[in-house]
């Protein structure tokens, strides 16, 4: 890791749908541009995730999805609808920040959720993608959902009793993911 960095520009991009997407650069301007795609669900970036590349070499770009982080609105908000917290609106998203921050070509860095997501970003737009690094990887399939939402489990049980209980004790054996997307919505 290299030593705690500092941006040097920020701000929220419109998304001209009610969304204000946080993104941040530091690192050196005119260093190759590096992507930086957190994980999930309600993540965000962290002072953390600057530290990973050279920041002589590269223009280090971290952003918080929509409704995560410093993106507003936020999920936390109970008035706050998610429907347009898919898949295709944060690869548009990602595409609408390239756009404003004057990047041609950018690598994509991230794992879990974010691996996901920048695969989907580099098959809707190839030609805007240098390098992808990917850690963590997930393609969300169905099968690793239910061992990250249920599977787990029997490897933290405290954690896993405590996950269980946030939800309604009538849904507790049942799906928990679309509980608490229940719980969400």
């Amino acid at each position: 890791m290299y030593p705690p960095i500092e941006p040097y520009d920020h701000g929220h991009l419109d998304t001209g749908d009610g969304h204000l997407v946080y993104w941040e650069v530091c690192g050196n301007p005119e260093g190759k541009p590096a992507l930086v795609v957190h994980g999930g669900p309600g993540g965000g970036c962290t002072p953390n995730q600057r530290r990973g590349f050279d920041p002589e070499r590269y223009r280090i770009i971290l952003f918080d999805q929509r409704n995560c982080g410093r993106s507003l609105p936020h999920a936390s908000d109970p008035a706050v609808d998610l429907s347009t917290n898919t898949t295709q609106h944060l690869v548009a998203d990602m595409e609408r920040l390239r756009e404003h921050l004057g990047v041609d070509r950018w690598l994509l860095y991230g794992g879990s959720w974010g691996s996901t997501l920048m695969l989907a970003y580099a098959q809707a737009h190839p030609a805007r993608v240098s390098e992808m690094v990917i850690c963590g990887v997930t393609m969300t399939r169905r099968s690793e959902i239910d061992w990250l939402y249920r599977g787990v489990g029997r490897f933290f049980p405290e954690p896993w009793q405590r996950f269980r209980e946030g939800v309604p004790e009538a849904e507790r054996d049942g799906d928990l993911l679309a509980a608490y997307a229940r719980l969400m919505s």
